[in-house]
């Protein structure tokens, strides 16, 4: 699904260089995988590399089986659109809008018929356990709620990959736990894969495979 080959990506940061060096996973379709390590291990710079919004200075990412890093920006847009989800550690939802506009907002942008759209939003509301809440805007929802808002969007387009970025670090522990739970039984549902990049121990217990960077590169891959 997923096929990171030696990927390097580096900036200046501090007077020093950062970034990722020569890392390669591969991630396939069902599974969710946790990127760890530190704040300044690089995880976020490989998630937007994985994620098509940042070019990698070498390596390869594929997709499905195609390369796809060096695509021209449109053809990156048009995939982040049709084959990729994003969830964001601080939701990111649009506040004007209810949580099923936020969660119509993709399948929109694809073009799908109208009804289609609302079918779609409101079944999978129903699945992250907001069917009751979807009138609501984010300002009436709990954090944790926006966050299963910010789900049920990253997967409204049918994405083949899934990426979130410390999708628990606005969250307690009793709403942190349920989500990575809910994230591990959607992976396998939907047949998309997941990669997410955390340093918190609730999110590293549930994945199927850990990759962990230290400075920029990979020093171990468990499960």
């Amino acid at each position: 699904m997923l096929e990171l080959r030696d990927i390097t990506r580096a900036y200046e940061l501090g007077g020093e260089r950062a970034g990722v060096f020569g890392v390669s996973l591969e991630l396939p379709a069902g599974s969710l995988a946790v990127v760890a390590g530190p704040s300044g291990s690089g995880k976020t710079t490989l998630l937007q590399v994985a994620g098509l919004l940042d070019e990698p200075d070498s390596g390869q990412v594929l997709l499905e089986g195609r390369e796809v890093s060096r695509l021209p920006e449109k053809a990156r847009c048009a995939l982040r659109l049709s084959r990729l989800g994003f969830v964001f550690q601080g939701f990111n939802l649009v506040p004007v809008l209810t949580a099923r506009e936020n969660v119509l907002l993709p399948l929109q942008l694809q073009g799908r018929p109208e009804g289609e759209c609302t079918a779609r939003a409101e079944d999978l509301l129903e699945r992250v356990g907001l069917g009751n809440r979807a009138g609501h805007l984010p300002g009436q929802l709990s954090g944790g709620q926006q966050q299963r808002v910010a789900i049920a969007r990253a997967l409204a387009g049918d994405p083949c990959l899934v990426l979130a970025d410390e999708p628990t670090a606005n969250l307690d522990h009793a709403h942190g736990e349920p989500l990575m739970d809910l994230l591990a039984e959607l992976a396998r549902e939907r047949g998309a894969a997941f990669l997410v990049a955390s340093h918190d121990p609730r999110v590293i217990a549930r994945a199927d495979r850990v990759f962990r960077l230290e400075d920029g590169r990979m020093e171990g891959v468990h499960g």
